[in-house]
């Protein structure tokens, strides 16, 4: 398998792949479990993500942790995500570095306590000269907020409105110098974006699997990614 879809990547050009990694919470449901195992089960799934990533060869894998709408959440709920969040990567960061794993955060991290923000910067500074994947997580993170916030860096930089280009809008959002995903993969059979990443899917392949995102690893990857090998992209022509 391995060397199939290795040869899928390197003909198709996939670089970068994105998940809105959903059903956490269903999967838990379903199963009669609390929610936070299943918040559990759902790291366990990005550890495996991760990793196949590596060996299939994509450099960039971006994952929607928590948006600035899920603050809507039960108090409870929010506060184990936060703790989920400052535990995994305080116990993970030492093996991800040793993988070679660089890790970066997208969203506004301003709303996180003095503690996270710590834990966060940590994991960026570490694993920042990595030369392996690059792991971006999407954290207090909404599109139209980060395209207006592109905006307002736009303006208060003094461009005039006629000067203003689509590169110079990329060049301000939180993915700066990232390639847009090649390849959405939305897991939990749900068919919409959710405010994520809406200006950089312009002409990404979108893929929705059924499975709940705890169920994802590198088998079902791996069907994705042949899947997107058997489209014809045509970015609008």
């Amino acid at each position: 398998m391995e060397n199939k879809i290795n040869n899928i990547v390197k003909d198709t050009d996939i670089k970068h792949i994105a998940i809105i990694m959903d059903g956490n919470r269903r999967w838990a449901k379903e199963r009669n479990l609390p929610t936070p195992l299943g918040h559990k089960k759902g790291v366990e799934a990005l550890k495996t993500t991760l990793r196949a990533c590596n060996d299939f060869g994509v450099k960039y894998l971006t994952v929607y942790a928590f948006s600035t709408e899920n603050w809507n959440r039960k108090q409870e709920e929010v506060d184990f995500l936060m703790d989920l969040v400052a535990v995994t990567l305080t116990n993970e960061l030492a093996e991800m570095h040793k993988e070679n794993v660089q890790i970066r955060f997208i969203g506004d991290m301003s709303r996180f306590s003095a503690k996270l923000q710590k834990i966060l910067n940590n994991s960026v500074e570490t694993t920042k000269n990595n030369t392996g994947v690059i792991l971006q997580i999407a954290l207090n993170y909404g599109s139209r907020d980060e395209i207006t916030n592109a905006v307002k860096k736009i303006v208060k930089s003094g461009v005039k409105s006629d000067d203003v280009t689509e590169q110079m809008i990329s060049e301000n959002l939180y993915t700066s110098g990232v390639p847009d995903p090649d390849i959405l993969i939305r897991t939990g059979g749900e068919k919409r974006i959710s405010n994520y990443l809406l200006w950089q899917i312009a002409y990404s392949e979108i893929i929705v699997r059924k499975e709940y995102w705890p169920e994802f690893d590198k088998q079902l990857l791996a069907d994705c990614i042949e899947e997107f090998g058997k489209r014809q992209r045509r970015y609008g022509k």
